[in-house]
């Protein structure tokens, strides 16, 4: 796996690089700014995920008594908002893409600068018994490098080359897609023997708590129509998997026990919202889209 690491992280930052071009090509001013100017919204959506879901983090690894790595893992994943898979979720459950696409954008911006102080003061404060040295200004400045620049050129681009940005967005998506494919698929090969060691421990199911508990604050915290609502429950579910990552790399060198215990709690993570999507998605199907202005269609954000 050593000799795999530089293509492993090349992989990592055209993940990262990718997820937020693609996101910045497929925004509008229009959304952002209505999400921004929607007062209770915002801050809600803020509470909800950059204090309420790494509280919960820490206290679900607390409560299932977890080991060192798999601590870390949940707390990164806790600690980053704005997954680019919330706006998948909005579109799977027949929510209110618009404003699920835009709250996810803000999140991962916002997320790129609070994501490294939250974790540092998280893990000083557990204690969690592992020689942890996060270099706070380095990371903040990698990861909001690597989320910050690429939505402002994508950002530009939609504002100023509408139908270039239209012509490149599924191809952005695309990349996202496949890369982030590569990177949990390299996570898993790479680090089978500590991905095997964890079935027997709560590392899965603290992902799934941890999921499922973030889907319902999302939810709770949210206003406005309960496709909205549950819209914003999703995306709180759905964490940034690029800042863990660059912060595995940067401050853990890529250790086996961290990586493998993130794929573990990623995919438990998934495995809690995506049935919860669909359920909502059938209980929705009998209401006619026209009944509810605030619903997205299957084709994404109305602009």
């Amino acid at each position: 796996m050593d000799t795999l690491h530089p293509l492993f992280n090349a992989i990592t930052v055209i993940f990262i690089a990718a997820t937020m071009f693609a996101a910045g090509l497929g925004a509008t001013l229009p959304a952002l700014r209505a999400v921004v100017s929607d007062v209770p919204l915002l801050p809600l959506a803020l509470l909800a995920n950059m204090v309420a879901v790494p509280l919960l983090g820490w206290g679900i690894g607390e409560l299932l008594g977890l080991a060192a790595a798999p601590f870390i893992a949940l707390v990164l994943v806790a600690s980053s908002p704005g997954g680019p898979f919330g706006a998948k979720l909005a579109m799977i459950q027949g929510g209110d893409v618009a404003a699920g696409a835009a709250t996810q954008v803000l999140l991962a911006t916002a997320g790129s600068l609070t994501f490294a102080p939250t974790v540092d003061i998280i893990l000083t404060a557990a204690d969690v018994g592992a020689d942890v040295s996060l270099d706070v200004g380095t990371l903040v400045r990698t990861v909001a490098l690597l989320q910050l620049v690429p939505f402002a050129v994508g950002l530009l681009l939609r504002r100023y080359a509408a139908s270039t940005a239209r012509s490149w967005h599924p191809t952005g998506t695309m990349i996202s897609n496949v890369t982030f494919l590569i990177v949990l698929v390299g996570m898993l090969v790479g680090n089978w023997h500590d991905i095997v060691a964890l079935l027997g421990s709560r590392t899965l199911l603290a992902g799934f708590l941890l999921a499922a508990a973030a889907f319902a604050v999302g939810t709770l915290l949210a206003t406005g129509p309960p496709a909205r609502r549950t819209t914003l429950g999703g995306v709180t579910a759905v964490r940034n998997a690029g800042p863990a990552l660059a912060a595995i790399g940067i401050a853990f060198g890529n250790e086996p026990s961290v990586l493998g215990a993130l794929a573990a709690v990623l995919l438990s993570g998934l495995a809690a919202a995506l049935p919860i999507a669909a359920v909502l998605r059938g209980q929705r199907r009998a209401i006619p889209a026209t009944a509810d202005p605030h619903r997205g269609d299957a084709h994404g954000p109305r602009t």
